[in-house]
């Protein structure tokens, strides 16, 4: 994974294997991987532990390796069709999150220039995301501060 903030190394790794349609090994219905779905996201799962519990455990015992293949929708598209997608996207509420437990430490240890610089560029992060999602998923008015992301978070 190529990082934003340093001149480390580039980013590489395996890709995902074509696939126009699902394994035969994997031959559960659209209709139960969905309702499976939203029923992980009412537990409180975001999309990525959905996506992963699916893999791993399946619907019924069988595995789903791609929901998109399987049912035609990515898992996004699910949870929005059954109002059951995230109020913040997860990639920013990751962020919000760490930015939150940062300032936390940074405030315990004025001394930590590595923490003040990591909590720097993780709010740098925070603001290009919200400008990017402003608007679509969060308020045209939304700005980043410590206090509303706590707020949003709560």
């Amino acid at each position: 994974m190529a990082r934003m903030h340093t001149r480390r190394r580039g980013s590489s790794g395996s890709d995902r294997p074509t696939a126009d349609e699902p394994p035969e090994w994997s031959d559960v219905d659209a209709d139960e991987i969905e309702s499976r779905v939203v029923e992980l996201a009412e537990e409180g799962l975001d999309p990525s532990q959905i996506g992963m519990k699916l893999r791993d455990e399946g619907v019924k015992g069988t595995p789903v390796p791609n929901v998109k293949l399987a049912t035609g929708k990515k898992l996004g598209e699910i949870l929005e069709e059954n109002d059951a997608s995230p109020d913040v996207p997860e990639d920013l509420r990751n962020l919000m999150e760490r930015a939150i437990r940062l300032r936390e430490h940074v405030a315990e240890n004025g001394q930590d220039a590595q923490n003040k610089r990591a909590l720097q560029n993780t709010e740098a992060k925070v603001r290009r995301l919200v400008n990017y999602y402003r608007g679509d998923e969060l308020p045209a008015d939304f700005r980043y501060t410590y206090r509303n992301a706590q707020e949003l978070l709560e």
